[in-house]
Parts: structure tokens; C-alpha cells; sequence
């Protein structure tokens, strides 16, 4: 399942970000993926958004006009996040 009103700010090799790969997998689903590493234009919204670089990083994006978009670091309270709104409990 594709969810285009995610994207995550991740590093390769990061162990915090594979950890919300895995459950990315876990869930069949897939998001944008944007390295901040490689790319330095990610780099620089993430840090534009949030004051920090640090990684892994959800962006919520508010694709029906309800509400903000938000940003959640973290990458436990990005899983949970995940595993409620998509069902693996």
C-alpha cells in the first residue's frame, strides 16, 4: 500500500531509521523516502522545519486541508504511529 501523505527523512545505515523500515515492511507500505545525507535541499527543510538534522523523521503532510502538517521525530513514536493508523497492533 502506497501512502503519499507521508514521507520520511532518513540517513542510510542509521539504526533508528532501519528500525522504521522494518516496520514499514512489516506493514506493506511505502513512502517517500528522502536522504539527508545525499541530498542537501532535504537536509536543509528538515532543518528549516524542525531546527535540527537529526534523523529519522515522519512528515505528516496535510493532504485534505483538516490540518497542519506535522513533523514527528523519534522513531518509537514514529512506529506507533504507524502501527495505529495502519492496523498491525
Amino acid at each position: 500500500m502506497r501512502s503519499p501523505d507521508l514521507i520520511l527523512y532518513h540517513a542510510p545505515g542509521c539504526p533508528y531509521c532501519i528500525r522504521v523500515d522494518r516496520v514499514l515492511d512489516e506493514l506493506g507500505l511505502e513512502i517517500e523516502h528522502r536522504d539527508v545525507r545525499s541530498q542537501p535541499r532535504h537536509r536543509e527543510d528538515l532543518h528549516a522545519a524542525r531546527g535540527r538534522t537529526t534523523v529519522p523523521v515522519l512528515r505528516i503532510l496535510d493532504v485534505d486541508g483538516s490540518a497542519d502538517e506535522r513533523w514527528m521525530p523519534e522513531s518509537l513514536d514514529i512506529i506507533r504511529y504507524l502501527r495505529e493508523r495502519f492496523g498491525a497492533g
